[in-house]
């Protein structure tokens, strides 16, 4: 059994249970981060350091290969808005597509991506990148994207649309109509219930383009203040709610309730935890966390997200070496199965963090990544390259051709993804 952060998580999931459960709107928005004091953590585009969780765009680089031969369209017309029905009505390539989520650039779509859209079925797509040209202009590029993921291509189910607005130096949408966030650090500074109303307010922002997913919040506890310039991928960047899992439990599940009362899934990341390490896995191999056990403490806020109802949760890229040493988090069934579905007693959907352009899981094929994912028991495969993307789709269907077990698994996983569409109201 998982320790749980302490009372006043519990008082705050007392709180705000009903605007989470039922979506709410929260209190009043104040000025975001408007009681936290200025961080003096370097300036990552002054220096060398590692990159957030979001790379910008890159250009196309490389031809995709053509989708395979067996693509066929639905054997039936869907009932609208039942989850069965619909995966019922997939080909395999189109049940494919659901269980993946591709990048496009948030100051506009690459050839790639539409690619990836158009004529691989993908049914899914991460806003990625910077922009700081407003709310107008990035709904233009949201909604530009969407309308590649309509009608007999994805049997009427509409795309989950994601980006990652955490604060600080990770805000994918910036410019008027978005509030410049503060750095999670600072977030876990405000009471709980001034971020819960900010959280709201940026959530409304994002709805308010059309994106529906938000890769965020960070649940990652990161030991100390001294350590956080050591830690690559968290502390470095501000992006720990605090020292304690007990901080990151009560300040990370207020920042969720805000998202879920504004009508955006949360996603709790990046389990089980990334505060201990020192390197960076989108930069670096072999990043490994040697100190985090099966029931360790810093598990907590993780545990209170699922209590909480969090919907979302991704997995890390790192290797944990006292929990499962053979394997890279993403691939591991004890930690994606056994954890994150028996010890956690976690429903929703588990994606994965970017398993395309991470450094870490470079030694990996390309087309064995999702299905090695699928296999331990995620849902959906994250693909921060889009000229990346048809090789792991392919990848996945070529493995559910030749193998019906792993077909049943695909079933299952793309399944899932479109009973949270229903429950979204994103199946026609």
């Amino acid at each position: 059994m998982i320790i749980g952060a302490g009372i006043v998580v519990v008082a705050l999931v007392a709180v705000f249970a009903v605007q989470f459960f039922t979506g709410a709107p929260g209190a009043s928005p104040t000025a975001a981060g408007s009681s936290a004091s200025p961080s003096t953590r370097p300036d990552p585009s002054a220096s060398a350091a590692p990159s957030p969780d979001a790379p910008s765009p890159e250009p196309a680089t490389s031809a995709a290969p053509a989708p395979s031969a067996s693509q066929a369209p639905p054997s039936a017309a869907p009932k609208p808005g039942d989850a069965q029905s619909v995966l019922a009505a997939m080909s395999l390539e189109q049940k494919v597509g659901q269980v993946l989520m591709v990048s496009s650039p948030v100051t506009g779509a690459t050839p790639d991506s539409l690619y990836a859209l158009d004529t691989l079925y993908v049914g899914n797509f991460f806003m990625k990148g910077r922009s700081t040209a407003g709310k107008s202009a990035i709904a233009g590029e949201v909604a530009a994207v969407s309308g590649h993921v309509t009608g007999s291509r994805t049997a009427g189910a509409l795309p989950f649309v994601a980006t990652d607005q955490e604060g600080g130096f990770v805000q994918i949408m910036q410019g008027p109509g978005f509030d410049t966030m503060p750095q999670a650090v600072e977030q876990g500074e405000l009471p709980v219930d001034q971020l819960l109303a900010d959280a709201t307010e940026w959530g409304r922002q994002l709805a308010a383009v059309g994106v529906n997913v938000n890769l965020a919040p960070v649940l990652d506890t990161v030991p100390s203040e001294a350590f956080a310039p050591k830690n690559a991928p968290i502390g470095y960047f501000g992006r720990e709610f605090g020292f304690t899992p007990e901080n990151v439990s009560s300040h990370g599940l207020a920042f969720a309730q805000g998202m879920a009362a504004a009508g955006v899934e949360a996603t709790a990341k990046h389990f089980p935890g990334l505060g201990r390490v020192t390197a960076n896995t989108d930069t670096d191999s072999g990043v490994t966390d040697a100190a985090t056990v099966r029931n360790d403490p810093y598990l907590a806020p993780f545990q209170d997200a699922v209590d909480g109802g969090v919907p979302w949760l991704m997995i890390s890229n790192a290797v944990y070496t006292k929990i499962d040493p053979d394997n890279m988090a993403p691939f591991s069934p004890v930690i994606v199965t056994d954890m994150v579905r028996g010890d956690l007693g976690f429903k929703g959907i588990i994606v994965s963090d970017d398993i395309c352009d991470a450094v870490q899981v470079s030694s990996v094929p390309v087309a064995e990544r999702g299905v090695d994912f699928i296999v331990a028991g995620g849902t959906m495969a994250l693909c921060t390259n889009e000229t990346l993307l048809p090789a792991m789709y392919n990848g996945i269907v070529a493995a559910a051709q030749g193998d019906p077990a792993f077909a049943g698994r695909v079933d299952a996983a793309a399944l899932l993804v479109l009973q949270a569409k229903a429950a979204k109201g994103l199946l026609g």
